[in-house]
């Protein structure tokens, strides 16, 4: 009769016990090792993809300031924040895009230029200034909106809502991190 080999689980355990562990602990290592190991890389892959999005920012970004009419997400944001939010102070639409003052002001002057937004000062109060959304920045807003929609709709159908929250969730974090770095 054939000698019979020992199961992967008694090998396992008489490693185990030879370096003086439970029974079964050195297959669970190895596989703490391999789940490790998957992990660190699918954080690179996370890692890089959000470098290539970034780079996309910075190539649309580009287009913006030489195509008339592009929109950076910038622009697009401050534009959303403003027909969803209305009339808004420099400070208000700064905290809302997430940019600094210095920068918002910048932003809206080319919004302004291209006739998507006016400053207005509200009654009574001569010290104040509000960014107001213009009938040509409610419609480029519309537009801009409904090309992204479909977009995400198009290249994002196989992924079910659950998804996408967590896709969500994982973006939102990345910003969080890169705002530590």
């Amino acid at each position: 009769m054939p000698e019979q080999q020992p199961s992967d689980d008694a090998r396992d355990q008489d490693r185990g016990q030879d370096r003086g562990q439970a029974p079964g602990q050195a297959r669970g290592q190895a596989r703490g090792h391999a789940r490790s190991q998957a992990r660190d890389q699918a954080l690179d892959r996370l890692a890089r993809a959000a470098y290539s999005l970034s780079a996309a920012d910075s190539r649309l970004r580009g287009r913006a300031t030489r195509t008339p009419g592009a929109l950076s997400l910038t622009h697009a944001r401050a534009l959303r924040v403003l027909a969803e939010a209305g009339p808004q102070s420099i400070s208000q639409l700064a905290a809302a895009t997430e940019t600094t003052g210095a920068a918002t002001t910048q932003l809206v002057n080319g919004l302004a230029a291209a006739g998507y937004v006016t400053r207005e000062r509200p009654v009574g109060d001569k010290r104040s200034v509000l960014v107001v959304l213009t009938a040509t920045g409610r419609q480029r807003h519309d537009e801009r909106q409904a090309v992204l929609n479909q977009a995400l709709d198009t290249a994002l159908a196989h992924h079910d809502p659950a998804a996408l929250d967590v896709a969500t969730e994982v973006l939102r974090t990345l910003a969080a991190i890169y705002d530590e770095l």
